[in-house]
């Protein structure tokens, strides 16, 4: 099992083998590590397109989920019956995007990339932020898997999650 990240924009330099590296160590901490992960790094306009369709948003943004098991409740594990299901999604990263985010908030690329991936991972297990209620629940678990990074590899990541009445 094994995350695939592609990068299909050619507008951000970035390194794969990091993030690829910093995403098998979020998929450690949340024990999902037989679980296959898609990471996908796009451009604005190809963000924009995809958040037009699937959000009825016009407008570009950082991460983008895709759950392969529908319907999943926050802090539940996936219980898959045959193998093609060791699947958890797919997550899409507007990498022009953050990086605007980056440098309006002098932030590293790399770090707030992990935080995005940390976040596409709380939704792909179920985890939401339409309600106050559901944005507290998931800015906990984010807030758990990027101290328990932060432990293990001496970074200092922290969740950039909006409030939920500023959608994402």
């Amino acid at each position: 099992m094994g995350v695939v990240v592609r990068n299909l924009q050619k507008v951000v330099p970035l390194r794969r083998a990091r993030l690829r590296k910093d995403v098998n160590t979020l998929r450690h901490i949340l024990g999902i590590q037989n679980f296959d992960l898609g990471i996908i790094c796009v451009d604005d306009r190809r963000i924009q397109q995809i958040n037009h369709i699937y959000r009825k948003k016009n407008t570009p943004t950082d991460v983008l989920s895709f759950p392969f098991h529908e319907g999943l409740r926050p802090g539940k594990m996936p219980c898959p019956l045959h193998r093609d299901e060791l699947n958890l999604g797919d997550i899409f990263l507007g990498v022009e995007f953050v990086m605007r985010q980056c440098q309006e908030e002098s932030l590293d690329l790399h770090g707030t990339l992990t935080v995005m991936v940390a976040h596409g991972i709380c939704h792909l297990l179920g985890y939401r932020h339409e309600t106050e209620e559901e944005w507290s629940e998931m800015l906990q678990k984010e807030s758990y898997i990027l101290s328990e990074y932060n432990r293990l590899t001496g970074q200092h990541l922290v969740p950039l999650m909006k409030r939920c009445h500023q959608d994402r």
